[in-house]
């Protein structure tokens, strides 16, 4: 059975999930379906989105930011930027994560591997920067390019792009408790050190990106990408050579989610990005997409051997025309899966009611270019963001910069609101968080203007 936690019972929510995992059974549920299953949901409307931003030269002041948007319907302030908090400087600002409790929220960048945490919990509306952590990669033995900070019961498990040794793909997953201090690093498994994994393919290749968590199956999984020699290259020049090009990850590695030993090593060619797991406790699978050849995978527990696999499901658009798949995520019914391709700045909604045969029911172009996207559990609302990375991003006119909200109905999209970041001086932005003030048994009058 699995724990469903009201959200203004927030103490409860660290001794529950803790127990919960200990006993092997259903976690909490997150709110956004991306979110860990540790962390406290947003069942109904959510109040702020929080965006984590890049700085981009000669705009505003130039550094990363967490940006926070009012997405109550009925304020005055809907759909407008109510706060933004500059970091200092440019670390290529990527994705963040909750904690367990839900009460600080993780952003890193890629390229400085700095970790910032900011306080969401003591005035929603207005975030405050608590924590930097400047040594990861001393700490972590030299994991480099902090990306999912992912919450467990108590710490936090961030996956690794990148090493200080060669700039490549091979990585880590590296631990640290909510408070900040460092716990230990797991090496991802290759060829010559597999670490006690199983090789089910031809690919063993240590690199890093997305991780994910099943706790009533006791597994984790992880994706891989490519390394900071790459993914703080320009765009075109990566393209075009063909060195560059070998340099990305073709694996997704299952996990014991208790000890943190690799299991398996499945061969998923083309750099598979987010990971995104079934919420139902019946349904035992994940999904990923590859963004090099546009496919759709699924890791699913085969019934009759009662092990883990992994295989390609769908296309996504035309693979030809390598529409770069770069975010999926999955309704909490599990009978919808968004993917957002960042070329063609498209949508696509996905029946998976069947999840081996997923079938594409919707398309809309957001934008000339287009990267995270995430729905409300209830999922009647879905926010697009637009920067993939800054050497990566389009430019000129196609240099689109945008936070975009829809209404869905279940048939199409309806568009709520848009806010130009180039426009408003802000810089790039990528990942998005969700806020609420019941959360913290909080209204927005009894939260203190600054």
């Amino acid at each position: 059975m699995t724990a469903i936690i009201n959200t203004k019972n927030l103490k409860r929510v660290s001794l529950l999930t803790v127990t919960v995992a200990a006993l092997g059974i259903g976690a909490t549920r997150a709110d956004e379906t991306c979110v860990s299953p540790y962390a406290p949901k947003i069942t109904g409307q959510e109040d702020f989105v929080y965006i984590w931003t890049l700085g981009q030269i000669g705009l505003g002041d130039e550094q990363d930011k967490l940006v926070t948007v009012d997405v109550r319907p009925k304020s005055k302030t809907y759909g407008k930027v109510i706060n933004s908090l500059s970091i200092g400087g440019r670390n290529e600002a990527h994705h963040s994560g909750v904690t367990d409790d839900r009460k600080y929220l993780w952003a890193s960048g890629l390229d400085t591997s700095k970790i910032f945490i900011f306080d969401i919990h003591s005035d929603p509306a207005k975030p405050v920067l608590t924590n930097t952590i400047s040594d990861f990669v001393g700490k972590s033995g030299g994991v480099v390019g902090p990306h999912t900070s992912y919450a467990l019961p108590g710490h936090m498990i961030l996956t690794g792009l990148s090493n200080n040794k060669d700039h490549g793909g091979r990585t880590g997953l590296v631990e640290y408790s909510n408070d900040g201090k460092y716990i230990d690093t797991r090496w991802m498994p290759t060829d010559s050190n597999l670490g006690g994994a199983k090789k089910t393919g031809k690919f063993a290749d240590g690199y890093g990106y997305d991780l994910r968590a099943m706790p009533r199956h006791n597994v984790m999984f992880t994706s891989s990408f490519t390394g900071w020699s790459n993914y703080m290259m320009d765009f075109g020049k990566m393209l075009a050579d063909p060195e560059a090009m070998k340099r990305f990850g073709n694996t997704v590695v299952q996990w014991d989610l208790h000890t943190k030993q690799p299991k398996k090593v499945f061969d998923v060619p083309g750099a598979p990005l987010e990971i995104r797991c079934a919420w139902d406790e019946k349904h035992d699978y994940c999904f990923t997409s590859t963004a090099l050849t546009s496919k759709l995978w699924l890791m699913y527990k085969d019934k009759k051997s009662n092990d883990w696999q992994a295989k390609e499901v769908a296309d996504i658009g035309d693979p030809t025309k390598i529409p770069l798949p770069v975010d999926i995520s999955i309704s909490s019914d599990d009978k919808l899966l968004w993917v957002d391709t960042f070329m063609d700045g498209k949508t696509r909604a996905f029946d998976i009611s069947n999840p081996f045969k997923p079938k594409q029911v919707y398309e809309e172009k957001i934008g000339a270019q287009l990267n995270m996207v995430s729905s409300s559990w209830d999922g009647k609302r879905v926010y697009f963001t637009s920067s993939l990375l800054a050497n990566w991003d389009k430019k000129d006119k196609d240099n689109e910069q945008f936070i975009k909200a829809y209404n869905w109905d279940g048939k199409k999209l309806k568009q709520q609101f848009a806010i130009d970041f180039t426009k408003e001086k802000l810089g790039r932005p990528h990942l998005m968080v969700f806020g609420a003030y019941d959360l913290y048994g909080k209204k927005p009058e009894q939260t203190a203007k600054k």
